[in-house]
């Protein structure tokens, strides 16, 4: 085994995905603020008061203590329905019914709003947006839309997604060899390898996603590069056979390895086929994903 493939496959096994211990807290005083419209507030019954019990994977908001257990916490919420459109979202409530400081709060909001799933306007507060203005390629909206209600349609609009993506970009990698991502892609492969032999699915899922950020980056475009981040959040979402990639196993591999031979042999046609080969492994794709059209 390589050096590369036994240190990323050690970090897996020892990876820590406790959540960091609150530590003394500048508390809401629970007073109500004056001048806040309560119509319409939101009900928090529904929610987890431990905020240490939230999260599945780390992603672009999470492993960052309070504020990033929080938003996670709102995120999933609101994505769920359980806060619908157009509904307030009262600070000092949130900070009250959380127990997390005036700072995690407003920063948490800030990273919502970010995420379209929010607003903020002078007299009218803090409110739920419509699904409209979601930014659904943000990949903890994936991760959020995944896991709630909307899990089917999330799970089949990234494969319709993904089958778009990723047979062009190992297409368009074909023609930008470079050694070292040559061998990068290759290391991803030998990973894969003896995570499967292992049984270890975690360090397999970790070489997965990079091999395919990878192969997106090294497409040389830069607005496919850009939505590299959709397919690892893609191959973070479990549940159900949507492509090769999700369950490990021998064919997965081997159309990995076709991929690496395809860019070394600088064969476009052959790295998108074995792509598109990859992304139909499993028979219940067809019923989400047509087959290539025969030219």
């Amino acid at each position: 085994m390589s050096t590369l493939a036994h240190t990323m496959m050690t970090a897996a096994r020892s990876a820590d995905s406790g959540l960091a211990t609150p530590g003394e807290l500048d508390r809401y005083p629970y007073a109500e603020a004056p001048g806040v419209d309560r119509v319409g507030s939101p009900v928090w019954d529904g929610a987890e008061p431990d905020l240490g019990r939230v999260g599945r994977r780390t992603a672009g908001s999470r492993g960052r203590g309070l504020h990033g257990q929080l938003v996670q916490q709102l995120g999933q919420m609101i994505v769920s329905g359980d806060l619908g459109a157009d509904r307030p979202l009262v600070p000092e409530e949130i900070g009250q019914r959380f127990e997390v400081s005036r700072t995690v709060v407003r920063e948490s909001l800030r990273v919502l709003e970010a995420k379209g799933l929010v607003s903020a306007r002078p007299n009218v507060g803090t409110r739920v947006r419509p699904v409209s203005d979601w930014n659904l390629l943000d990949p903890d909206i994936i991760e959020w839309r995944a896991y709630g209600p909307q899990r089917d349609d999330q799970r089949r609009e990234l494969s319709e997604l993904r089958w778009t993506i990723e047979p062009l970009a190992a297409r368009l990698a074909a023609g930008h060899g470079r050694d070292d991502v040559q061998q990068r892609l290759a290391d991803m492969v030998e990973i894969m390898g003896h995570a499967l032999g292992q049984g270890d699915a975690l360090t397999f899922a970790r070489a997965d996603s990079e091999f395919h950020s990878l192969l997106i980056q090294v497409a040389g475009n830069r607005m496919l590069e850009h939505l590299s981040g959709i397919v690892s959040a893609a191959l973070q979402v479990s549940g159900g056979p949507v492509t090769g990639c999700e369950r490990p196993n021998e064919t997965s591999l081997a159309h990995h390895g076709r991929i690496v031979d395809a860019l070394a042999a600088g064969d476009g046609a052959a790295a998108e086929t074995a792509m598109r080969q990859l992304l139909t492994v499993h028979p219940e794709v067809e019923r989400v994903v047509p087959a290539p059209r025969e030219h």
